[in-house]
This record gives structure tokens, sequence and C-alpha cells, in this order.
């Protein structure tokens, strides 16, 4: 797919994903949803992609779904669409999508994020924010409700009261306040938005084995719904069985012993252990 809404670039072992319409702050639309689906995709086959980071182009990150269309923008009854239990949220198919991915995901927040603007980012597992950075659940102002799988990302971040004060509210708040409510793990002058967001990516990408990190990533995200530490216990004890007869944990260990960088080997897209993906068994 060659891309017309997002840059996709490749820079040594990460991936810059660049939201590219700045005359329009960014909006979402339908191409911008197709085209980062694809690019996930394609990034989540690429065994040479260590981790990616996600950006804005121009003075925005996303301003949200582009209302072009009007009041008529978010109506989705008419015109030959599909049934209410059939439709798919479109925020919510590029989070799932980012959800199913074995390598972590940095947004880097570099200014209005609201609406589907900042919910795509909460299924990445890193947000920083730059200082003239605004966010923003604006749903109950517009009338509508929570996308992109946000009802249930956004209080396993923040917690429940958080992510209702700025659910009911619909309020744009700064980069502060994302900070203090934990919805980001930092913010920065503008100028380290992007080296910042580089370098955690590069410490990744340096120091760790890419299947490990792509096991640590599920387990995490799929560890929000386990009721019972037994739940973590099990698929924590199937990782060791695995991962400790792996050439990695033979790399792993001897690098640290020789003091040296480590040099791994085995790839997310080919050496994924036989209980990968655990979540799809009945047993649990």
């Amino acid at each position: 797919m060659s891309y017309q809404q997002i840059r996709y670039e490749v820079e040594g072992p990460t991936l810059l994903l660049t939201l590219d319409r700045p005359e329009k702050m960014n909006a979402f639309t339908g191409t911008m949803l197709d085209e980062l689906i694809d690019a996930y995709r394609r990034a989540d086959a690429d065994d040479a992609i260590r981790a990616v980071v996600v950006t804005g182009a121009g003075r925005a990150f996303c301003a949200g779904a582009d209302l072009a269309r009007g009041p008529s923008t978010f109506d989705r009854s008419g015109g030959g669409a599909v049934a209410a239990d059939q439709h798919r949220d479109g925020g919510g198919r590029v989070s799932l999508e980012v959800h199913k991915l074995k390598k972590p995901v940095i947004a880097a927040i570099n200014g209005a994020a609201v609406g589907v603007g900042i919910t795509m980012t909460l299924p990445m597992d890193i947000r920083i924010a730059s200082t003239q950075a605004r966010m923003g659940f604006v749903f109950s102002r517009r009338g509508i409700v929570p996308e992109a799988c946000s009802s249930y990302f956004l209080p396993r971040i923040v917690g429940p009261s958080q992510a209702a004060e700025w659910f009911y509210t619909g309020r744009v708040f700064d980069a502060q306040e994302a900070l203090r409510g934990g919805l980001v793990s930092r913010v920065v002058e503008p100028a380290e938005l992007l080296p910042a967001a580089r370098a955690i990516a590069l410490e990744i990408a340096e120091n760790t084995a890419p299947v490990s990190v792509a096991l640590c990533r599920q387990m995490l995200w799929r560890g929000l719904a386990w009721s019972d530490p037994m739940e973590a216990h099990r698929v924590e004890s199937l990782g060791i069985y695995w991962m400790g007869q792996s050439a990695d944990v033979r790399e792993g260990v001897a690098s640290f012993l020789e003091k040296r960088k480590p040099r791994f080997e085995g790839r997310p897209s080919a050496d994924m252990p036989p209980y990968y993906p655990w979540w799809e068994e009945a047993e649990f």
C-alpha cells in the first residue's frame, strides 16, 4: 500500500510512523485508518523493526475525527450501512491492531490529541508528551461515547476515578495534568520529544531479546483482564519453561558473563514458543 496520510520511515531498528495531514491537524479519516492498520501489520511482520514511535506532523498529534461531514460525521445508519450489531468502530479497529503487535509502540504526543487522537495512543505502551500537547476525551461534548477501546484501556491506565473525570467532563487538559494523572510517563520540551522517544526505542532494540519483549508485551496487556494471580503464574510458568531452553536465554546469560552486548537471534515472526498465543486456548 502507498501511504497518503501517514509517513512510514524506518531508522535502523526503529520505525517512525507520522500522522501526516498537518493542514488538517492530522484529523482522522477512513484513509488514515486503513493506512495505519496496514502499517502496523507491515511493521509486525518485519523482524528488523524492534520498536515503533508514533507522532504527528506539524503542530498537532491528531485533532480527532475529521468533521468535514458536519453533524452526520458519526451517523452510520443510512446509505446501506451495516446493521448496528455488525458495525465496527474505526478507532477500535486501529487500537486492536496495536494491541496485537509483538513489538512495543511509543507515542510521541507533540501537540493536540483529542478524541480518537488520544484514544489511539492508549493501547500503545509508553506515552511521552511535549509541553505543547493538549489532550481531551471530548466524546460527551459531541454527544457520542468513548471509542477505540478506550473504555477498556483508560481506566486500566489511570484508574477509574481519573478516567471518569476526563470522560464525563470531556474537557481538554494540558500535558502536566496528563502526567499527574498517569496518562503520560514524562513531559519534555518540543525539541526533545522525538529524541526522547527514539532513545527508549533504541534502548529496547540494542539490549533486549525480540521474542522476550513480544511475550512481555502480551503478558502485560492480556494480564490486565486476569482475575487471579494463578492465571499469571500459569502463563509465566509456560514462558519460563519454553524460553528457558532457548538460544536467546543462553545468549543473554553468556553476554552478561562476558560483559558484552547481546546478539539475540530469535524472531517474533517465526520463533514464538509453542504456547503462544495462550489466550486463544480454552484453558486460559
